[in-house]
């Protein structure tokens, strides 16, 4: 059904050319005044920036995050976020759904999280501004890129109390413990688990690749 709106949304685009005032841009009134045969060009079919995911629009994101630079600076933070399909929200809603049944409703969770995670929660304070690059795994979970520019900058003293690289105390933190274990940590494998999603024809396929940690 997806496929189906994208294709209805393009086709719209090429069909409606003139109402979007396509001779009006930039790139193609140049190849006509520098000379260019019209005849030349094609039946070229211009995207424009409010298509998501065109050529426009992700120059747009990428002039947009060279002004962040220039006034705050570097950002603060580089933070990937992946949706889990077994929130409360997604099964309470799914009428005995399965997640890959209800799209619609995944990416309006997913979303209404993400901009809580950045504006509401504050965890590692205020931020001045953001950026996000929102991609799909192949489970079909929605999977987002996120910047963020803190008003309060982090030093590099403090670096220590916002990463951590090992798996928290069970006995002084069992919340946060069960978290990184359920989905920052695949396995177990190998001979403990035939059955775990990184084995195949009883071989570790994903050859140990810690990086992987949407499990």
């Amino acid at each position: 059904m997806c496929a189906k709106i994208e294709s209805e949304h393009l086709l719209y685009i090429k069909l409606n050319q003139q109402k979007l005032r396509v001779e009006e841009y930039i790139h193609l009134r140049d190849a006509i005044t520098d000379g260019g045969n019209v005849t030349d060009i094609g039946r070229m079919v211009m995207v424009p920036a409010t298509y998501i995911g065109s050529l426009r629009h992700m120059h747009e994101y990428a002039q947009d995050a060279m002004t962040y630079v220039r006034s705050y600076g570097r950002p603060d933070l580089f933070i990937t976020f992946i949706c889990n399909a077994a929130r409360s929200e997604i099964k309470e809603l799914s009428h005995s759904q399965s997640p890959v049944d209800r799209h619609d409703l995944i990416a309006r969770v997913f979303r209404q999280k993400l901009i809580e995670i950045i504006t509401k929660s504050c965890i590692y304070g205020e931020a001045n501004c953001w950026m996000y690059l929102i991609e799909w795994k192949k489970r079909g979970l929605s999977h987002v890129h996120i910047l963020i520019w803190l008003k309060e900058r982090i030093l590099p003293g403090d670096v220590d109390n916002v990463i951590r690289t090992e798996i928290p105390d069970i006995q002084q933190d069992p919340v946060l413990f069960e978290i990184v274990s359920k989905h920052m940590i695949n396995g177990p494998c190998g001979a403990l688990n035939m059955k775990s999603p990184c084995m195949k024809d009883k071989k570790l396929h994903k050859k140990n690749d810690l990086r992987n940690t949407d499990g």
